[in-house]
Formats: structure tokens, C-alpha cells, sequence
């Protein structure tokens, strides 16, 4: 099985909360005007989504307004 590519110059892994053999790879593909979120599993691509740049802001604004609710209600969180 082929080796993972590297990531382009801007992109980002995060390992899953369930353990670290699962994964999402963020990366930006300027060149294709498209951030492509990757879902990995024992560094096996297991699916991937490629989402137009000009959706990004809305993601960003539902991953905010996400945050912002989890922590109005949970306001004795330690910070991580």
C-alpha cells in the first residue's frame, strides 16, 4: 500500500477523540480553489470531501458559533 502523501504547505492533521488511529487531514489546494477534509484510519484514507473556498467561511462560522455554545454551558471547563 502506497505511503500517504505529505501534506501541502498549509494543512493540518487531528487525531480523533476515540484514539489515534483516526484521524482528520485538512489541506488547502489553492491551485484547485478547494480545502479538502480527509478522514484517515491506521493511515489508510477512508474517505476524503472537497469543499470550495468559497464555503470555508460559512464552516468556519458553524464551527465558532459550535464552540461558543459548548462553552456558555459548561462555564467551570478547565482550559485544555
Amino acid at each position: 500500500m502506497p505511503a500517504a502523501r505529505p501534506l501541502p504547505q498549509l494543512g493540518s492533521i487531528f487525531l480523533d477523540s476515540r484514539g489515534s488511529e483516526r484521524a482528520l487531514r485538512v489541506s488547502w489546494h489553492s491551485e484547485a480553489d478547494v480545502v479538502v477534509l480527509s478522514l484517515w484510519r491506521d493511515n489508510v484514507c477512508a474517505a476524503s470531501f472537497r469543499l470550495a473556498v468559497e464555503e470555508v467561511p460559512e464552516l468556519i462560522e458553524l464551527l465558532r458559533s459550535g464552540l461558543d455554545r459548548a462553552y456558555r454551558h459548561a462555564p467551570t471547563r478547565e482550559p485544555a
